[in-house]
C-alpha cells in the first residue's frame, strides 16, 4: 500500500504538467492559426510527455535507495537530455525541400523543440523561465517579424518567387529580363527552355526572385501580363 502511494502523482506533478500543457498550447494556436503541421494536439503532447519524463528523471534519481554494496550514481536529468535528441526525429519529418529548391518547415521543427523544451523546463521547475520563453518567442514571431518585413533592410523585405514565363521569341526574352532589373528585382536563379508550337519555338523562362511586392502579388503579375510577349505565366510564393 505505501509503495502504492508512492507512486501516486502528486499535487506538485499535476501543477507542472498543466502548466506546461497551456504554454504549449501559446505554441500550438501560433501554428494553427499559419495552418502549420505541428498544432494543438502535437505540441500539447509532446510539452506534457517531456515534462512528465523530466519529473520521472529526477524523482527516480533522488528517491533510488543506496546500496551498501554497489555505488549507484544517477544523473537527474539523463532521461530529459535523451528527449532533446529523440524529438530531432519529429522536427525532420517537417522539414521539406520542394522541388524548386526552396526548404520550409524549419520553422515548424524549431517550435516541435521548443515545445520539448518547455516540457523539460517546466518539469525541472523553471516556471517562470519557460513563460518567459513562450513570451519572447511569441513576439519575435508575431510581432518583431512582420514589423522588420515592414519597415527593415530592403533585404529583409524581400520575399522569394518562383516565376514561369513563355516568350514569343529569343530577343523578346532579353527585353524580359531586363524589364525585371530596370524593375529592381533580384534574379536568383535562371532556366531556359525551348518549347516547340508548331512552326514557332517558345521559351521557358523558369526564374526565381528576390523582390518586394505585396502580399497578393496583384501588382506584379499586372505588369507582367501588360507585356506583349508574355504568353504564360506560373507564379509561385516561396517565403
Amino acid at each position: 500500500m505505501e509503495a502504492l502511494l508512492g507512486n501516486t502523482i502528486t499535487y506538485e506533478v499535476g501543477i507542472k504538467l498543466v502548466i506546461a500543457a497551456t504554454l504549449s498550447l501559446v505554441i500550438g494556436i501560433e501554428r494553427e492559426l499559419k495552418k502549420k503541421p505541428v498544432g494543438l494536439k502535437t505540441s500539447l503532447v509532446i510539452a506534457t510527455f517531456s515534462c512528465l519524463l523530466t519529473v520521472i528523471s529526477i524523482e527516480t534519481a533522488y528517491s533510488t535507495p543506496p546500496r551498501s554494496d554497489i555505488n549507484i550514481s544517477m544523473d537527474p536529468l539523463r532521461l530529459a537530455a535523451q528527449i532533446v535528441s529523440g524529438i530531432g526525429f519529429l522536427g525532420a519529418g517537417v522539414i521539406l525541400r520542394r522541388g524548386n529548391d526552396s526548404i520550409s518547415g524549419l520553422t515548424t521543427a524549431a517550435m516541435i523543440w521548443g515545445a520539448a523544451g518547455i516540457g523539460i523546463a517546466v518539469g525541472a521547475g523553471f516556471y517562470m523561465d519557460a513563460t518567459l520563453a513562450v513570451i519572447i518567442i511569441v513576439f519575435g514571431i508575431e510581432v518583431l517579424s512582420p514589423f522588420l518585413m515592414k519597415i527593415g533592410p530592403k533585404r529583409i523585405r524581400m520575399r522569394e518567387i518562383s516565376l514561369k514565363v513563355q516568350i514569343s521569341n529569343d530577343e523578346n526574352s532579353e527585353s524580359f529580363l531586363q524589364f525585371l532589373k530596370e524593375n529592381n528585382i533580384i534574379i536568383e536563379n535562371i532556366r531556359i527552355k525551348d518549347i516547340p508550337n508548331n512552326s514557332n519555338v517558345f521559351h521557358e523562362l523558369d526564374l526565381r526572385l528576390s523582390l518586394i511586392v505585396s502580399d497578393n502579388l496583384l501588382s506584379f503579375y499586372r505588369s507582367l501580363r501588360a507585356l506583349p510577349y508574355i504568353e504564360k505565366i506560373e507564379m509561385e510564393i516561396l517565403n
